[in-house]
């Protein structure tokens, strides 16, 4: 029994219930899920391809193993190398690789003994080494960072920041943060992928530096003006004109990034989004598939805000007078102060970090320190309102993949798996979807993957673009070349990082794939050819 429990814990989901007989050699195991057990569509795995203010921020190995837990998905030919195979042993297949690799985006194989095991015992390890960030302190540089302002509308600066400018020929990429974060959560990108390509990543209004230099509602009662300066903004009793129609949305956050590519960046770019970026990535791809190139989903928020649309649903949106609109109402204010008062306490930000982060050996200290000093803007409270009471999207999280699907724009998805927020079901559910959209799920890795495992989601991103930009041509990252893979396979990665070994596990999901094959793949490299037992 307890090995059809470790089943379960994999696949992410929870046994509700199950009846078993006392025998050593069957289970009957009910499980009740919340993703449906059915096959993906049986499609092939196919791929297509104002005013500014900066300041500068001052700011890789032989011969491996890599294997396949079923032997059908390994061809006979490798990435830009030789491929032998040696043999197979309990449904395994191992084979020595070499790889002839460039300064970033190659991958080598070894096998080592001091990589983590995650074959079965007595079969070889398996590995693929893979970049670290920009190792300075060994002569390597990494990509200078600009902080920028961008000047959309009047009392409306948005904070961006960028890297990689030099790289004229390459392809732009924008990074889209999650809530409560800014660009800054994208330093570990900016810096190493700004080698090799253009890079921005943005502010959303109403958050990190892109909060309003003005109160959008001035207290007008009479008093000490020093009193009124160091109080809180936007609790005031009537909004200024400017923010009259203010609302920190998805809507509003969608246009903003439409702008920001029309008039800073001036092309269409690779958008790659985090939790709550990841829905306003795919929603601007949505509403503007002319301006991008693909999207990467990093643990997408899968819905966003509570009230309704007052354009899709104008009748029950009446029924709820505030759509998070300045003047905030007085009761508002009052909660306002309750919650704000617990979520910007330094242990409160702690904890969630904490949360969010599966490997807490992780540099957080940085993030910690941005998040805090946003908290204390007289800004961010009302700011935080305005959030939490607007309306939802006019388009859902499912309407927004849907017409990205029916307007051809490539999807990735890369999950962190132990995310306690966005758990897994989730981006199978996208998957199943999509099935087309390669899934790379992280292991271990939580709500945040581009911070706590950059090494492993810039190297998918490098290999996914090129894989978009040559047409196919160069292999989707962790695949060979010519190879179609229509289930699943598993790779172990390995980096440096301060001077020592790391090493997580990489599952990436093909376009046949489905629970079941969850399942099976998941027993193959568990238990082999054994029988299982309760």
């Amino acid at each position: 029994m307890q090995d059809w429990i470790k089943i379960a814990q994999f696949l992410g989901m929870d046994i509700l219930s199950y009846s078993g007989a006392p025998c050593s050699h069957v289970v009957n195991l009910r499980l009740e899920l919340v993703l449906k057990s059915s096959d993906l569509h049986q499609s092939k795995l196919t791929f297509r391809k104002h005013k500014f203010k900066c300041t500068k921020i001052n700011s890789r190995c032989g011969s491996f193993r890599l294997y396949n837990i079923d032997q059908s998905l390994l061809k006979q030919n490798s990435h830009q190398g030789n491929f032998r195979s040696s043999s197979t042993l309990g449904g395994f297949r191992n084979v020595d690789l070499k790889v002839s690799s460039g300064s970033y985006d190659g991958y080598v194989i070894d096998g080592k003994e001091d990589a983590r095991d995650i074959s079965k015992p007595g079969e070889s390890e398996t590995k693929v080494v893979i970049p670290g960030m920009p190792d300075e302190s060994n002569g390597e540089s990494s990509a200078a960072v600009s902080s920028c302002f961008w000047e959309w509308k009047p009392k409306f600066k948005v904070h961006y920041e960028k890297s990689g400018c030099e790289n004229v020929t390459s392809p732009p990429v924008l990074f889209l943060p999650g809530f409560g974060v800014g660009s800054f959560h994208y330093e570990k990108q900016l810096k190493d992928l700004g080698r090799d390509y253009r890079v921005w990543a943005i502010d959303f209004l109403g958050q990190g530096m892109s909060l309003p230099s003005e109160n959008p509602t001035p207290d007008s009662s009479e008093g000490d003006t020093l009193e009124r300066k160091d109080s809180a903004w936007g609790f005031g009793d009537e909004a200024e004109p400017w923010a009259s129609e203010l609302v920190y949305s998805i809507d509003l956050w969608q246009d903003q990034v439409r702008y920001f590519i029309e008039e800073v960046i001036g092309e269409p770019v690779y958008v790659v989004g985090n939790s709550l970026g990841g829905y306003v990535a795919l929603y601007f791809a949505a509403s503007n598939p002319h301006l991008v190139k693909g999207v990467t989903l990093l643990n997408a928020t899968p819905f966003w805000g509570f009230l309704p649309n007052p354009i899709t649903s104008p009748r029950l949106a009446k029924i709820f007078p505030l759509s998070g609109t300045f003047p905030l109402p007085s009761n508002v204010r009052k909660l306002t102060e309750f919650f704000w008062q617990k979520m910007s306490d330094p242990r409160s930000i702690a904890k969630i970090l904490r949360q969010v982060y599966a490997d807490h050996t992780t540099k957080v200290d940085k993030v910690f320190s941005r998040i805090l000093e946003t908290t204390q803007h007289p800004a961010a409270a009302a700011s935080f309102a305005s959030i939490m009471f607007a309306p939802r999207g006019q388009l859902s999280f499912g309407d927004a993949l849907s017409r990205c699907k029916m307007n051809n724009v490539p999807i990735c998805l890369m999950y962190g798996k132990e995310d306690p927020w966005v758990t897994p079901v989730w981006g199978l559910q996208v998957k199943r979807q999509v099935p087309e959209a390669p899934y790379y799920e992280i292991s271990p890795a939580g709500h945040c993957p581009h911070d706590e495992v950059p090494e492993v989601v810039n190297y998918l991103l490098r290999g996914w673009i090129k894989n978009l930009e040559t047409q196919g041509s160069i292999a989707l990252p962790l695949l060979d070349d010519g190879e179609s893979i229509d289930y699943s396979i598993a790779r172990e990665l390995e980096f440096v990082r301060d001077g020592s070994r790391k090493s997580l596990s990489v599952h990436f999901f093909g376009s046949k794939f489905s629970l079941w094959n969850r399942i099976s793949s998941y027993i193959k490299s568990q238990f082999g050819n054994t029988d299982l037992k309760s």
